[in-house]
């Protein structure tokens, strides 16, 4: 958990039962648990609206592509038609 071994919990325990008193430790469990939640939930909100952030950035690039290469597809085949004739040439 947090890269704490049992040991290192149970001394932090004691430290915070000897200075707050037993009858204070159900809260602060219950405001370290409410903290650890919201940090969790604020967390995976980061993550979501990065990966929405990327899969908005890689779909706007997708289409920018798409918008240069449209024109040189389109000249494509006028081209091939004008330059049939001149390729019999050499042969």
């Amino acid at each position: 958990m947090f890269g704490m071994s049992g040991g290192e919990i149970v001394i932090i325990l004691l430290i915070v039962l000897v200075f707050f008193g037993s009858k204070s430790m159900p809260k602060i469990a219950r405001t370290l648990g409410r903290g650890m939640r919201q940090i969790k939930d604020a967390t995976q909100d980061i993550q979501r609206d990065i990966q929405d952030s990327v899969v908005d950035t890689e779909s706007g690039i997708g289409n920018t592509v798409k918008d240069i290469k449209k024109p040189f597809e389109d000249m494509e085949k006028p081209i091939s038609d004008i330059s049939r004739p001149f390729k019999n040439i050499d042969q």
